[in-house]
């Protein structure tokens, strides 16, 4: 099917300095779990004012999870605060508009999800995060941000390079359709294009998992 052909990512064209942080486990044996950001490896782009971030957790945690949001200009954090624990591994989202947050155009933002292993000694949080900006609204109209989210909306969108646009619609499909193995191969491809190879390695196991 044409659900199984391969996405492309297309970055932004502008200079990007690396930007993901975590996913490498300092020191902790295997037993904590990995947390990742489903970001690229630079600034990622969206078109909403009221994104969706993605992030991967290895296994599930009876520890606080945090989610922290940081602009550049800021010392002080825009947001902080716990989310729901995940009661299993998997793939998670953080919707902007549930939480009330917006982002402002052309400002480079930094999040991060935090395990607290200690809550006495933040250096021993387990991290992962990246770095989201919203392009101008005029540089954002070649996208119909009312298209509403299917396939093609993330094809155009990885296509434009609105790296959290696609993840966070195709993440939206594979929650409503959780044993689709094209939405899922998509998926992996794109993490793939980006290095989060243990993720989409992950993400296929967990398909076929569900076929046996």
């Amino acid at each position: 099917s044409s659900g199984d052909q391969v996405l492309l990512y297309q970055p932004p064209k502008k200079f990007m300095p690396r930007a993901r942080v975590g996913g490498e486990l300092r020191g902790t044996e295997g037993t904590d779990p990995e947390v990742q950001a489903l970001v690229p490896d630079h600034v990622g782009m969206t078109s909403s004012e009221k994104p969706v971030l993605n992030w991967y957790l290895s296994k599930e945690t009876s520890k606080e999870v945090r989610f922290t949001l940081i602009d550049d200009k800021s010392v002080r954090p825009l947001f902080e605060a716990p989310i729901p624990s995940p009661k299993q591994p998997g793939i998670f989202s953080i919707s902007f508009k549930d939480l009330g947050l917006t982002l402002d155009p052309n400002v480079q933002y930094r999040w991060y999800v935090s395990i607290v292993r200690d809550s006495e000694s933040p250096s021993k949080d387990i991290v992962g995060g990246g770095v989201i900006e919203r392009c101008e609204m005029q540089e954002c109209l070649f996208i119909d941000v009312r298209i509403p989210c299917t396939v093609d909306n993330v094809r155009e969108n990885a296509r434009a390079g609105f790296w959290y646009d696609a993840m966070g619609c195709l993440c939206t499909l594979i929650d409503a359709n959780p044993t689709d193995v094209s939405l899922r191969r998509l998926r992996a491809g794109l993490l793939k294009q980006v290095g989060l190879n243990g993720v989409a390695e992950w993400d296929l196991r967990s398909v076929q998992a569900q076929q046996r």
